[in-house]
């Protein structure tokens, strides 16, 4: 196992919601599969504290939003993404409230695809309906060997992983926890370096060396994951480009277009129904 997580910076996309349910992390068992899935409505936001488990770790979600911290970068989980985690990674996560959580369990001895460390995975729908079918009770030894085949062959990294560096610097802690805690701040370079007493130079070199953004650039980014968050609850794009401090949703929707490659359209949630209900399988 792994260190724990550096909690120095209080996460304000991190805030727990009134009733949120604390539970601790289960070290998963792929018994005599390669693969072993399962699936879950928990019903209310929840947390789960650091750890880590001896098998890799596939998490995705659907009608709502995974995030989980690894050390100081936070990852974003919307609908078709999913998050592979090594096995011996330390983390922690928090789901949103109407979220169907979904995760496979992967044996490394039994597992030939192999990433470097935390990796957005792309969710496409072959995957998630091979991953949906392995948690059935029922399936054949022989089918759930070829199941597993196919799974290995289409796992692939997302092309943009949705990772955020937070920066973990005495120089620019204040700013990334306003920013986390609010991020609509409007403040720019100019009136952060009046309020922390240094020089604008100085911030715009210590969010380059700690994040390898500009300020500009992580605040904007930042803002992409919250609205992942909102967007993957319901909220519509004017309200999100409104309560992220957006003059106007075209001006939002191009920021988000420059971080994610898509639109916010294009990540929106359009099918209520999960590959879990469409397979008529229970949640675990």
């Amino acid at each position: 196992m792994g260190a724990a997580a550096d909690d120095h910076l209080s996460l304000g996309t991190w805030r727990r919601d009134p009733g949120t349910v604390v539970r601790p992390g289960v070290p998963g068992n792929a018994g005599d599969s390669a693969i072993v899935a399962a699936s879950e409505v928990p019903g209310v936001a929840t947390e789960w504290a650091p750890h880590s488990h001896p098998l890799h770790l596939l998490v995705w979600v659907r009608g709502g939003t995974l995030t989980s911290r690894i050390g100081n970068r936070l990852f974003t989980v919307p609908p078709g993404f999913g998050l592979w985690l090594p096995a011996g990674v330390v983390h922690g996560g928090r789901l949103t409230a109407a979220a169907e959580l979904h995760e496979a369990f992967f044996a490394p001895e039994r597992t030939p695809v192999a990433f470097a460390g935390p990796t957005s995975i792309t969710m496409t729908p072959l995957l998630e309906a091979l991953l949906v079918r392995l948690a059935g009770p029922d399936l054949a030894a022989g089918e759930r060997v070829r199941t597993e085949a196919v799974v290995f062959d289409v796992l692939e990294p997302a092309e943009r992983p949705i990772a955020l560096e937070l920066p973990g610097d005495p120089r620019i802690d204040a700013i990334a926890e306003a920013l986390l805690a609010d991020p609509a701040d409007e403040r720019g370079l100019q009136e952060w370096a009046a309020e922390l007493a240094t020089s604008e130079r100085t911030v715009t070199r210590a969010f380059r060396e700690a994040t390898g953004l500009s300020f500009a650039q992580w605040r904007q980014a930042l803002r992409v994951h919250v609205a992942l968050a909102m967007l993957s609850d319901g909220t519509d794009v004017r309200n999100v480009s409104e309560r992220l401090g957006y003059s106007q949703p075209s001006t939002f929707i191009a920021a988000f277009r420059r971080v994610m490659r898509v639109t916010p359209g294009a990540l929106h949630v359009r099918n209520p129904v999960s590959p879990v209900q469409s397979a008529g399988l229970p949640p675990s």
